[in-house]
């Protein structure tokens, strides 16, 4: 079973979160009118095999959007932290 490690409530189980996408990846710029960019970021994706670093939102605790490393071929759970730090808006 999946349990993440919220830095702000302990670790809990992966129902009280909602999956954000990959974290290594970039957004296109604000107010790109490029449909392309922007279809490209929305549906297109590589399923990783192995370590890589997650968004993910506590939805049903802090609702802070966290980054969680994860190894999808062994399904262990690494270190999370908050996506955005302390302070910035």
């Amino acid at each position: 079973m999946l349990r993440i490690p919220c830095p702000h409530c302990g670790e809990r189980d992966y129902t009280e979160f909602r999956y954000g996408g990959d974290a290594g990846r970039t957004r296109p710029a604000h107010g790109s009118q490029s449909v392309r960019a922007w279809h490209d970021h929305v549906f297109l994706f590589a399923n990783p095999k192995g370590a890589h670093r997650e968004y993910w939102q506590h939805v049903h605790g802090c609702r802070q959007w966290l980054v969680l490393e994860r190894d999808t071929a062994t399904g262990s759970v690494g270190r999370a932290s908050l996506a955005r730090p302390p302070g910035v808006p």
